[in-house]
């Protein structure tokens, strides 16, 4: 097993890795085998978006836990690969939504411009989805939402029930929350074809004199 991997500077204050909270579930993931995403690769999304930077937020649930697809980024596939599956759904709204077409799945380049791209659930036993909901992750995605909410005017892209509920105690004032039916294809549909957050996210930047999100990238 490798080493233990360490917060991202910007993140390691919170308390869940200051409290022995972040030390005990990698004691459970080290007895545990085959699981992903590779341990380096853990925190990957509040290393590409360090808490100054944070702009959007996307909620996912846990890693894909397809053998090698998860990228530590909610909702991303590794570079080159196709989009299918949710991701394909969100692709199709922004181009229906905004006019711009992101060729492969890789959204390495949203993450860069300020979009956290947060799984609830940082972890995954391969081949068998929410299989580490238990190990306590949520712990540290709610001290996650809870400091971005207060740094500032954040847009929330919410997701479907579970995403919504994370987020129920968060403040609203001056805060962009956008909420719909999650992407996946059993439920997109009903409610998320149509909704067009990616545009809305735009334009609540841009009325902030903020720059906006280029989702081709």
């Amino acid at each position: 097993m490798a080493d233990r991997p360490e917060p991202p500077a910007s993140w390691a204050s919170l308390p869940f890795f200051t409290d022995g909270r972040w030390d005990a579930l990698w004691r459970k993931l080290e007895t545990m085998p085959d699981w992903q995403p590779a341990p380096e690769a853990i925190f990957r999304a509040l290393a590409l978006t360090p808490r100054p930077q944070v702009r959007v937020i996307i909620l996912g649930q846990d890693p894909y836990p397809t053998p090698g697809r998860a990228t530590g980024l909610a909702f991303s596939f590794p570079p080159g690969q196709k989009p299918r599956d949710s991701l394909k759904n969100i692709l199709a709204e922004v181009t229906s939504d905004t006019g711009q077409v992101k060729q492969d799945g890789d959204l390495t380049g949203w993450a860069t411009q300020g979009v956290l791209l947060l799984n609830p659930v940082l972890t995954v036993p391969t081949g068998q989805s929410h299989g580490h909901k238990a190990l306590g992750w949520q712990g540290l995605t709610t001290e996650v939402l809870a400091a971005t909410a207060a740094d500032g005017p954040r847009a929330f892209l919410l997701w479907g029930g579970p995403a919504q509920r994370l987020c129920a105690r968060l403040p609203r004032d001056g805060h962009l929350f956008l909420e719909s039916a999650h992407p996946s294809p059993l439920s997109a549909h009903r409610g998320f074809f149509g909704s067009r957050p990616f545009g809305k996210v735009n334009q609540w930047l841009a009325a902030r004199g903020e720059k906006e999100i280029d989702w081709s990238l």
